[in-house]
């Protein structure tokens, strides 16, 4: 099929709820894209940061097909090895207890708000249940997760929301204790919001927020579906706050490609959900598992995160030298890069695509780049030749 055939037959078939590129990419290895017409194009989105490994890598495919080859799926009547063998790993990695898993970022963000509500109606009784979110937050489609996102633009046609929800400016410490009060029980954050425009938390909000929860005994909430596994040159986005969340929200790039969501519990909240309180037909699915094995196995590896790190400084070094007109600022850690440009970012997402790149946008002003973690120094050089010139 043709790139025309197969966009023929999703307009025709498939509901229109995205604003898609003219692209059906059909193959790919590490981070260069064919589509069905056979163009190539340089991919700086890692599937909006799921392919952490790149296209078609060799030791994931190798994990995956093996697990297929053995069981491809079982209810969660029955224990998974390859289940326990990811909890084990993101267990040590993090510093928590216990790992639930699903199938994508809402669920898990769904799943967290569960478990921190269950928490405070077991202790405090009922009347305890409200969520701070920031305020350019996004944490899903669900109608939940609509709720706990931060952005005006998402709360509509869809009401009435799920209640229980407040939103204060990021990095203002005076604004959240103001709005905390004795409804309270959590707080959810991510470290570097993604869709809300790669804005970062500063280190002392962090602090002074962590020390707040705690005071009050309120949960903090760390959802790390897309700054998570290695995505910022550490493998937990938290890890560069030198703090540690109650709960710990990932999904994206923990499976490299295939649909995994998890949430993670801490001391307080370990035991909370007993049998029963929570499920999910797909979640822990052994072959997913094992990909997802296979990812954080490689992606913890202290020199791995180095290089993340060091090629993230590369595209940004590269980016300043370039001293390019359209750009106002650049900002992000690791592989995770908003660049705020002047103008619509979508113009020119449309304008690198034609030209053989793959851009995102956040926000309202910033192109944001979240390549595969592995992609090499010549792909980011092809890349980033393209953009430069055409934000000249």
């Amino acid at each position: 099929m043709t790139n025309n055939e197969i966009i023929s037959l999703d307009h025709e078939y498939i509901m229109q709820t995205y604003g898609r590129l003219k692209i059906a990419p059909v193959s790919g290895r590490s981070a260069t894209m064919a589509d069905a017409d056979g163009r190539e194009y340089i991919d700086f989105t890692s599937g909006i940061g799921v392919n952490s490994l790149g296209y078609c890598d060799e030791g994931w495919i190798r994990a995956v097909e093996e697990q297929l080859g053995s069981i491809q799926h079982m209810s969660n009547y029955f224990y998974c090895d390859k289940a326990g063998q990811l909890a084990e790993s993101l267990v040590k990695l993090s510093g928590l207890k216990r790992v639930f898993f699903g199938n994508s970022g809402a669920e898990a963000n769904e799943g967290a708000i569960k478990l921190a509500r269950k928490y405070s109606h077991d202790k405090y009784g009922e009347g305890r249940a409200t969520v701070i979110s920031l305020v350019n937050s996004f944490h899903g489609r669900t109608i939940t997760t609509l709720a706990a996102t931060g952005q005006d633009v998402f709360h509509h046609y869809f009401e009435p929301f799920t209640e229980g929800f407040k939103y204060v400016p990021a990095n203002d410490i005076a604004a959240l204790e103001a709005a905390i009060d004795g409804s309270v029980c959590a707080v959810i954050a991510e470290p570097i919001q993604g869709e809300g425009g790669v804005n970062e938390l500063d280190t002392d909000y962090v602090k002074a927020l962590r020390k707040l929860c705690d005071e009050r005994d309120i949960l903090l909430i760390f959802d790390e579906v897309q700054t998570g596994i290695g995505r910022t040159g550490k493998f937990f986005a938290f890890e560069h706050f030198g703090i540690k969340p109650d709960i710990l929200t990932l999904a994206k790039g923990l499976g490299g490609g295939l649909p995994i969501g998890a949430f993670l519990a801490g001391e307080k909240t370990e035991n909370t959900l007993g049998a029963g309180m929570h499920g999910s037909t797909f979640g822990a699915n052994p072959v997913v598992c094992a990909g997802a094995v296979e990812v954080v196995g490689r992606v913890s590896k202290p020199e791995f995160l180095a290089e993340v790190a060091k090629k993230g400084e590369y595209f940004c070094e590269k980016l300043l030298a370039a001293k390019l007109s359209k750009v106002v600022g650049l900002r992000g850690k690791g592989m995770m890069i908003g660049i705020q440009v002047v103008g619509n970012p979508k113009d020119y997402l449309h304008d690198c695509a034609d030209a053989g790149l793959l851009v995102l946008t956040a926000g309202k002003d910033v192109i944001r780049l979240l390549p595969p973690l592995t992609i090499t120094y010549a792909e980011i050089d092809r890349g980033l030749e393209i953009l430069t010139e055409i934000l000249k």
